[in-house]
Protein backbone atom coordinates (compact mmCIF):
# COMPACT_ATOMS: atom_id res chain seq x y z
CA UNK A 1 0.00 0.00 0.00
CA UNK A 2 1.34 3.58 -0.61
CA UNK A 3 0.22 6.46 1.62
CA UNK A 4 1.65 9.95 2.44
CA UNK A 5 1.13 10.87 5.90
CA UNK A 6 1.57 14.69 6.46
CA UNK A 7 2.61 16.45 9.09
CA UNK A 8 3.39 13.95 11.94
CA UNK A 9 5.67 14.35 15.24
CA UNK A 10 7.99 11.39 15.24
CA UNK A 11 8.01 9.78 18.65
CA UNK A 12 11.52 7.41 18.51
CA UNK A 13 14.32 8.61 20.56
CA UNK A 14 16.69 6.10 18.04
CA UNK A 15 15.51 7.78 15.04
CA UNK A 16 16.98 11.08 13.84
CA UNK A 17 13.67 12.30 13.37
CA UNK A 18 12.19 12.31 17.25
CA UNK A 19 10.31 14.87 18.28
CA UNK A 20 10.53 16.48 14.82
CA UNK A 21 7.33 17.33 12.82
CA UNK A 22 7.50 15.37 9.40
CA UNK A 23 5.93 13.86 6.20
CA UNK A 24 6.21 10.48 5.88
CA UNK A 25 6.34 8.30 2.62
CA UNK A 26 5.01 5.05 2.37
CA UNK A 27 5.63 2.59 -0.84
CA UNK A 28 4.59 -1.10 -0.64
CA UNK A 29 4.58 -1.24 3.03
CA UNK A 30 8.25 0.79 3.20
CA UNK A 31 9.14 3.99 4.60
CA UNK A 32 10.86 5.22 1.11
CA UNK A 33 11.66 8.74 2.27
CA UNK A 34 10.84 11.29 5.42
CA UNK A 35 11.03 14.72 5.54
CA UNK A 36 9.73 18.11 6.39
CA UNK A 37 7.79 18.06 3.68
CA UNK A 38 7.52 15.95 0.27
CA UNK A 39 5.61 16.55 -3.06
CA UNK A 40 2.88 13.89 -3.78
CA UNK A 41 3.87 13.30 -7.41
CA UNK A 42 2.61 10.30 -7.84
CA UNK A 43 -0.73 11.07 -6.40
CA UNK A 44 -0.84 8.77 -3.40
CA UNK A 45 -3.49 8.43 -0.94
CA UNK A 46 -2.75 11.26 1.72
CA UNK A 47 -3.25 11.23 5.65
CA UNK A 48 -3.56 14.33 7.22
CA UNK A 49 -4.87 14.19 10.55
CA UNK A 50 -5.30 16.55 13.78
CA UNK A 51 -2.34 16.94 15.67
CA UNK A 52 -1.03 13.65 14.79
CA UNK A 53 1.76 12.17 16.44
CA UNK A 54 3.14 8.28 15.46
CA UNK A 55 5.39 6.02 16.89
CA UNK A 56 6.75 2.68 16.44
CA UNK A 57 3.69 -0.04 16.46
CA UNK A 58 2.69 -0.66 20.29
CA UNK A 59 3.14 -4.23 21.64
CA UNK A 60 0.83 -5.48 24.56
CA UNK A 61 2.20 -8.72 26.57
CA UNK A 62 -1.03 -9.87 28.03
CA UNK A 63 -4.23 -10.06 26.38
CA UNK A 64 -6.74 -12.51 26.22
CA UNK A 65 -9.38 -13.17 23.35
CA UNK A 66 -11.27 -16.69 23.97
CA UNK A 67 -11.10 -18.66 21.43
CA UNK A 68 -10.69 -21.28 21.45
CA UNK A 69 -13.48 -22.35 23.75
CA UNK A 70 -14.60 -19.11 24.86
CA UNK A 71 -16.02 -17.91 21.35
CA UNK A 72 -18.41 -16.12 23.08
CA UNK A 73 -16.28 -13.60 25.01
CA UNK A 74 -13.77 -12.76 21.86
CA UNK A 75 -13.23 -14.06 19.14
CA UNK A 76 -9.27 -14.51 17.57
CA UNK A 77 -10.77 -12.27 14.00
CA UNK A 78 -12.90 -9.51 16.44
CA UNK A 79 -9.90 -9.46 18.63
CA UNK A 80 -7.20 -8.23 16.58
CA UNK A 81 -9.52 -5.52 15.60
CA UNK A 82 -10.11 -4.42 19.25
CA UNK A 83 -6.34 -4.73 19.36
CA UNK A 84 -5.78 -2.48 15.82
CA UNK A 85 -8.52 0.27 17.53
CA UNK A 86 -6.14 0.55 20.74
CA UNK A 87 -3.13 1.35 18.75
CA UNK A 88 -1.29 -2.24 18.73
CA UNK A 89 0.42 -3.81 15.88
CA UNK A 90 1.10 -6.94 18.17
CA UNK A 91 -0.11 -8.82 21.07
CA UNK A 92 1.33 -11.81 23.00
CA UNK A 93 -1.89 -13.68 23.57
CA UNK A 94 -2.39 -15.84 27.03
CA UNK A 95 -3.17 -19.27 27.44
CA UNK A 96 -6.41 -18.60 28.83
CA UNK A 97 -8.53 -20.74 26.76
CA UNK A 98 -9.95 -24.22 25.87
CA UNK A 99 -8.26 -26.62 25.36
CA UNK A 100 -5.17 -25.03 27.01
CA UNK A 101 -2.57 -23.93 24.49
CA UNK A 102 0.11 -26.28 25.83
CA UNK A 103 1.09 -28.09 22.31
CA UNK A 104 2.81 -26.66 19.48
CA UNK A 105 -0.55 -27.64 17.51
CA UNK A 106 -2.61 -25.21 20.36
CA UNK A 107 -0.13 -22.53 18.84
CA UNK A 108 0.08 -23.05 15.36
CA UNK A 109 -3.47 -23.00 15.60
CA UNK A 110 -3.19 -19.47 16.85
CA UNK A 111 -0.67 -18.34 14.95
CA UNK A 112 -2.72 -19.66 11.48
CA UNK A 113 -6.06 -17.65 12.62
CA UNK A 114 -4.00 -14.39 12.44
CA UNK A 115 -1.63 -14.90 9.79
CA UNK A 116 -4.04 -12.86 7.15
CA UNK A 117 -4.13 -9.83 10.08
CA UNK A 118 -1.97 -6.72 9.94
CA UNK A 119 -1.81 -7.63 14.09
CA UNK A 120 1.26 -9.63 14.96
CA UNK A 121 -0.36 -12.58 17.14
CA UNK A 122 2.08 -14.17 19.30
CA UNK A 123 1.08 -17.29 21.41
CA UNK A 124 2.64 -17.32 25.38
CA UNK A 125 1.96 -20.97 26.18
CA UNK A 126 1.08 -22.98 29.03
CA UNK A 127 4.65 -23.22 31.54
CA UNK A 128 2.43 -26.34 32.61
CA UNK A 129 0.74 -28.87 31.13
CA UNK A 130 -3.18 -28.43 30.81
CA UNK A 131 -2.06 -25.40 32.84
CA UNK A 132 -1.98 -27.50 35.89
CA UNK A 133 1.45 -26.73 37.83
CA UNK A 134 2.14 -30.01 37.90
CA UNK A 135 4.36 -31.08 34.81
CA UNK A 136 5.89 -29.13 32.08
CA UNK A 137 4.63 -28.65 28.91
CA UNK A 138 6.31 -28.99 25.79
CA UNK A 139 7.86 -26.11 26.20
CA UNK A 140 10.65 -26.09 23.50
CA UNK A 141 8.45 -27.52 20.76
CA UNK A 142 5.81 -24.63 20.96
CA UNK A 143 8.69 -22.39 21.17
CA UNK A 144 9.83 -23.98 17.50
CA UNK A 145 6.13 -23.08 16.78
CA UNK A 146 5.99 -19.62 17.45
CA UNK A 147 5.24 -19.25 21.36
CA UNK A 148 7.71 -16.28 22.71
CA UNK A 149 7.24 -16.99 26.67
CA UNK A 150 5.39 -19.52 28.89
CA UNK A 151 3.47 -18.78 32.11
CA UNK A 152 0.64 -19.94 33.32
CA UNK A 153 -1.99 -17.17 32.82
CA UNK A 154 -2.82 -15.50 36.64
CA UNK A 155 -2.09 -18.88 38.20
CA UNK A 156 1.41 -19.28 40.50
CA UNK A 157 3.19 -21.94 40.79
CA UNK A 158 3.22 -23.20 43.64
CA UNK A 159 6.01 -26.25 43.77
CA UNK A 160 9.13 -24.39 43.61
CA UNK A 161 10.84 -26.94 41.97
CA UNK A 162 8.87 -27.24 39.41
CA UNK A 163 9.45 -23.13 38.36
CA UNK A 164 13.54 -23.71 39.58
CA UNK A 165 13.52 -26.79 36.40
CA UNK A 166 11.45 -24.62 34.13
CA UNK A 167 14.36 -21.46 34.64
CA UNK A 168 16.66 -24.11 34.04
CA UNK A 169 15.79 -25.72 31.21
CA UNK A 170 14.39 -22.71 29.27
CA UNK A 171 17.77 -21.23 29.46
CA UNK A 172 18.62 -24.04 26.67
CA UNK A 173 17.09 -22.15 24.29
CA UNK A 174 16.67 -18.60 25.45
CA UNK A 175 13.00 -19.04 26.37
CA UNK A 176 11.45 -16.69 28.52
CA UNK A 177 9.23 -17.87 31.72
CA UNK A 178 6.76 -16.05 33.22
CA UNK A 179 5.60 -16.82 37.29
CA UNK A 180 2.03 -15.29 38.40
CA UNK A 181 3.31 -12.86 41.38
CA UNK A 182 0.38 -14.75 44.14
CA UNK A 183 1.31 -17.38 46.97
CA UNK A 184 -1.93 -18.80 46.82
CA UNK A 185 -1.42 -20.76 50.58
CA UNK A 186 -1.48 -16.74 51.41
CA UNK A 187 -4.04 -15.44 49.22
CA UNK A 188 -6.74 -18.32 50.06
CA UNK A 189 -10.54 -17.12 48.68
CA UNK A 190 -9.50 -13.72 49.08
CA UNK A 191 -11.49 -11.33 46.48
CA UNK A 192 -9.80 -8.12 46.98
CA UNK A 193 -7.44 -6.28 48.20
CA UNK A 194 -6.74 -6.73 51.85
CA UNK A 195 -7.27 -3.25 53.72
CA UNK A 196 -9.52 -0.78 55.21
CA UNK A 197 -11.69 -0.96 52.32
CA UNK A 198 -12.76 -4.72 52.21
CA UNK A 199 -13.34 -4.53 55.94
CA UNK A 200 -15.90 -1.94 55.10
CA UNK A 201 -17.35 -3.83 52.34
CA UNK A 202 -17.45 -7.16 53.86
CA UNK A 203 -15.32 -8.81 50.83
CA UNK A 204 -12.70 -11.14 52.39
CA UNK A 205 -8.94 -9.68 51.16
CA UNK A 206 -5.94 -11.13 49.64
CA UNK A 207 -3.11 -9.35 51.33
CA UNK A 208 -0.27 -7.87 50.05
CA UNK A 209 1.79 -10.44 51.28
CA UNK A 210 0.76 -12.89 49.19
CA UNK A 211 2.27 -11.20 46.01
CA UNK A 212 5.18 -10.43 48.10
CA UNK A 213 6.13 -13.90 49.20
CA UNK A 214 6.17 -15.27 45.60
CA UNK A 215 8.34 -12.89 44.37
CA UNK A 216 10.74 -13.08 46.86
CA UNK A 217 10.66 -16.50 46.97
CA UNK A 218 11.02 -16.31 42.42
CA UNK A 219 14.01 -14.36 42.99
CA UNK A 220 15.74 -16.34 45.05
CA UNK A 221 14.94 -19.05 42.07
CA UNK A 222 16.21 -16.77 39.85
CA UNK A 223 19.44 -16.00 41.27
CA UNK A 224 20.02 -19.87 42.04
CA UNK A 225 19.47 -21.04 38.20
CA UNK A 226 21.14 -17.73 36.77
CA UNK A 227 18.36 -18.13 34.14
CA UNK A 228 15.73 -15.17 33.20
CA UNK A 229 12.55 -14.54 34.02
CA UNK A 230 9.24 -12.02 33.49
CA UNK A 231 6.84 -11.09 36.35
CA UNK A 232 3.58 -9.85 34.70
CA UNK A 233 1.24 -7.56 36.54
CA UNK A 234 2.68 -6.35 39.48
CA UNK A 235 0.69 -4.35 42.01
CA UNK A 236 2.36 -3.38 45.16
CA UNK A 237 4.91 -0.94 46.55
CA UNK A 238 7.21 -3.87 47.89
CA UNK A 239 6.82 -5.50 44.66
CA UNK A 240 8.23 -2.88 43.21
CA UNK A 241 11.06 -2.49 45.53
CA UNK A 242 11.79 -6.13 45.48
CA UNK A 243 12.42 -5.97 41.63
CA UNK A 244 14.22 -3.06 42.20
CA UNK A 245 16.82 -4.70 44.06
CA UNK A 246 16.98 -7.79 42.49
CA UNK A 247 17.92 -5.77 39.26
CA UNK A 248 20.74 -3.48 40.92
CA UNK A 249 22.11 -7.46 41.38
CA UNK A 250 22.38 -8.48 38.37
CA UNK A 251 19.66 -10.76 38.73
CA UNK A 252 17.93 -11.09 34.75
CA UNK A 253 14.26 -9.87 35.86
CA UNK A 254 11.95 -7.92 34.28
CA UNK A 255 8.08 -6.99 35.16
CA UNK A 256 4.80 -5.41 34.08
CA UNK A 257 1.83 -3.91 35.30
CA UNK A 258 -1.51 -3.31 33.66
CA UNK A 259 -3.33 -0.10 32.76
CA UNK A 260 -5.85 -0.33 35.53
CA UNK A 261 -3.59 -1.08 38.21
CA UNK A 262 -1.83 2.12 37.65
CA UNK A 263 -4.98 4.32 37.54
CA UNK A 264 -7.32 2.53 39.75
CA UNK A 265 -7.46 1.65 43.26
CA UNK A 266 -9.41 -0.10 45.96
CA UNK A 267 -11.98 2.71 46.26
CA UNK A 268 -13.50 1.28 42.91
CA UNK A 269 -14.97 -1.28 45.23
CA UNK A 270 -18.01 0.83 46.30
CA UNK A 271 -20.65 0.39 44.33
CA UNK A 272 -19.54 -3.30 43.93
CA UNK A 273 -18.87 -3.24 40.43
CA UNK A 274 -17.82 -6.26 38.94
CA UNK A 275 -15.44 -4.86 36.32
CA UNK A 276 -14.05 -3.76 39.34
CA UNK A 277 -12.68 -7.03 40.27
CA UNK A 278 -9.63 -7.83 38.55
CA UNK A 279 -6.65 -10.33 39.65
CA UNK A 280 -3.79 -9.39 41.47
CA UNK A 281 -6.58 -6.85 42.51
CA UNK A 282 -6.42 -3.21 42.95
CA UNK A 283 -4.53 -2.18 45.70
CA UNK A 284 -3.91 1.42 47.43
CA UNK A 285 -2.68 4.64 46.45
CA UNK A 286 0.20 4.00 47.82
CA UNK A 287 0.74 1.24 45.91
CA UNK A 288 -0.01 3.52 42.50
CA UNK A 289 1.96 5.78 43.80
CA UNK A 290 5.30 3.76 43.93
CA UNK A 291 4.03 1.86 40.55
CA UNK A 292 4.32 4.97 38.87
CA UNK A 293 7.47 5.77 40.08
CA UNK A 294 8.79 2.57 39.45
CA UNK A 295 7.72 3.06 35.23
CA UNK A 296 9.14 6.23 35.37
CA UNK A 297 12.53 4.85 36.42
CA UNK A 298 12.77 1.87 34.63
CA UNK A 299 12.08 -0.56 37.76
CA UNK A 300 8.75 -1.64 35.76
CA UNK A 301 9.71 -2.60 32.33
CA UNK A 302 6.66 -3.14 30.24
CA UNK A 303 2.97 -1.82 30.55
CA UNK A 304 0.15 -3.75 29.43
CA UNK A 305 -3.74 -3.65 29.37
CA UNK A 306 -4.22 -6.88 30.73
CA UNK A 307 -6.90 -7.65 28.45
CA UNK A 308 -9.82 -9.75 29.59
CA UNK A 309 -12.67 -10.01 27.65
CA UNK A 310 -15.61 -11.73 29.92
CA UNK A 311 -19.18 -12.17 29.10
CA UNK A 312 -22.00 -10.62 30.72
CA UNK A 313 -23.49 -14.09 31.82
CA UNK A 314 -20.20 -14.54 34.17
CA UNK A 315 -20.15 -10.61 35.10
CA UNK A 316 -23.11 -8.90 35.81
CA UNK A 317 -23.97 -11.72 38.92
CA UNK A 318 -22.89 -11.01 42.32
CA UNK A 319 -19.70 -9.98 42.80
CA UNK A 320 -18.62 -12.67 44.87
CA UNK A 321 -19.78 -15.08 41.49
CA UNK A 322 -18.04 -12.65 38.84
CA UNK A 323 -14.99 -14.03 36.95
CA UNK A 324 -12.10 -12.04 37.24
CA UNK A 325 -11.24 -9.64 34.43
CA UNK A 326 -11.59 -6.19 32.62
CA UNK A 327 -11.09 -5.33 29.14
CA UNK A 328 -8.29 -2.82 28.50
CA UNK A 329 -6.72 -2.53 24.73
CA UNK A 330 -9.01 -0.01 23.99
CA UNK A 331 -8.27 2.56 26.55
CA UNK A 332 -4.90 2.00 27.51
CA UNK A 333 -3.72 5.52 26.07
CA UNK A 334 -6.34 7.26 26.98
CA UNK A 335 -6.36 6.16 30.73
CA UNK A 336 -2.16 6.04 31.12
CA UNK A 337 -1.27 9.64 28.48
CA UNK A 338 -0.48 12.70 30.47
CA UNK A 339 -0.86 10.43 34.01
CA UNK A 340 2.71 8.90 32.76
CA UNK A 341 5.05 10.81 30.34
CA UNK A 342 5.01 10.20 26.72
CA UNK A 343 7.64 9.27 26.07
CA UNK A 344 8.26 7.00 28.90
CA UNK A 345 4.63 5.52 28.23
CA UNK A 346 5.32 4.77 24.65
CA UNK A 347 9.24 3.39 25.90
CA UNK A 348 7.29 0.66 27.75
CA UNK A 349 4.60 -0.28 24.87
CA UNK A 350 7.24 -0.90 22.00
CA UNK A 351 10.92 -1.02 22.53
CA UNK A 352 10.96 -2.57 26.10
CA UNK A 353 8.46 -5.36 25.28
CA UNK A 354 9.95 -5.82 21.74
CA UNK A 355 13.23 -6.56 23.37
CA UNK A 356 12.39 -8.70 26.21
CA UNK A 357 9.74 -11.11 24.31
CA UNK A 358 13.43 -11.58 21.73
CA UNK A 359 11.28 -9.78 19.24
CA UNK A 360 12.58 -7.65 16.01
CA UNK A 361 12.62 -3.76 17.28
CA UNK A 362 12.02 -1.15 14.01
CA UNK A 363 12.83 2.43 13.41
CA UNK A 364 11.10 5.25 12.35
CA UNK A 365 13.46 6.07 9.30
CA UNK A 366 14.12 5.40 5.75
CA UNK A 367 14.04 1.91 4.24
CA UNK A 368 12.04 0.53 7.30
CA UNK A 369 9.42 -1.66 7.16
CA UNK A 370 6.41 0.71 8.73
CA UNK A 371 5.22 -0.85 11.66
CA UNK A 372 3.92 2.47 13.29
CA UNK A 373 0.44 3.47 15.98
CA UNK A 374 -1.02 6.96 15.06
CA UNK A 375 -2.62 9.02 17.69
CA UNK A 376 -3.19 12.51 19.11
CA UNK A 377 -1.94 12.62 22.86
CA UNK A 378 -4.07 16.15 23.32
CA UNK A 379 -7.89 14.85 22.50
CA UNK A 380 -9.69 14.32 25.29
CA UNK A 381 -13.08 12.67 25.71
CA UNK A 382 -15.25 10.35 28.21
CA UNK A 383 -14.98 6.33 27.75
CA UNK A 384 -18.70 5.08 27.24
CA UNK A 385 -19.34 1.68 26.10
CA UNK A 386 -20.53 3.03 22.59
CA UNK A 387 -16.53 3.25 22.39
CA UNK A 388 -16.25 -0.10 22.70
CA UNK A 389 -15.54 -2.97 19.76
CA UNK A 390 -15.10 -5.73 21.75
CA UNK A 391 -17.30 -8.42 22.03
CA UNK A 392 -17.40 -8.54 25.63
CA UNK A 393 -17.94 -4.48 27.50
CA UNK A 394 -16.51 -5.63 30.89
CA UNK A 395 -14.40 -2.74 31.12
CA UNK A 396 -13.49 -1.04 34.05
CA UNK A 397 -12.95 2.08 32.64
CA UNK A 398 -16.43 3.02 31.67
CA UNK A 399 -17.10 6.75 32.07
CA UNK A 400 -13.90 7.74 33.04
CA UNK A 401 -11.76 10.85 31.45
CA UNK A 402 -9.53 9.92 29.02
CA UNK A 403 -6.85 12.04 27.17
CA UNK A 404 -5.87 10.81 23.99
CA UNK A 405 -7.17 9.45 20.71
CA UNK A 406 -5.54 6.83 18.93
CA UNK A 407 -6.16 7.27 15.05
CA UNK A 408 -4.92 3.81 13.97
CA UNK A 409 -2.29 2.00 12.63
CA UNK A 410 -0.18 0.83 9.90
CA UNK A 411 1.58 -2.81 9.69
CA UNK A 412 2.33 -5.54 7.03
CA UNK A 413 1.17 -3.08 4.21
CA UNK A 414 -2.11 -2.31 5.68
CA UNK A 415 -3.31 1.07 6.70
CA UNK A 416 -6.41 0.60 9.72
CA UNK A 417 -7.59 3.90 10.78
CA UNK A 418 -10.60 4.61 13.40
Amino acid sequence: MNVLIKSAVIIDPNSKHHLKNRTILIENGIITKIAATIKNEKKYKELILDNLHISNGWFDTSVCFGEPGFEERETIENGLKVAAKGGFTSVAVNPYTNPKTDNKAAVEFLVNKASKSAINLYPIGNLTKNGEGKELAELYDMQNSGAVAFGDYNTPISNANLLKVAIQYAQNFNGLVLSFPQDNSIARDGLVNEGENSTKLGLKGIPSLAEELQIARDLFLLEYTGGKLHIPTITTAIAVKLIKDAKKKGLDVSCSVSAHHLSLTDQELFGFNANSKVTPPLRTKKDVKALLKGVEDGTIDIITSDHNPIDIEHKKVEYNNAKYGTIGLESLFGILNKTIDLEVLIKCLTENPTKRFGLDSSIIKEGETANITLFNPDKKSIFTEENIISTSKNSAFLNKEMNGEVYGIFAKNKLIIN
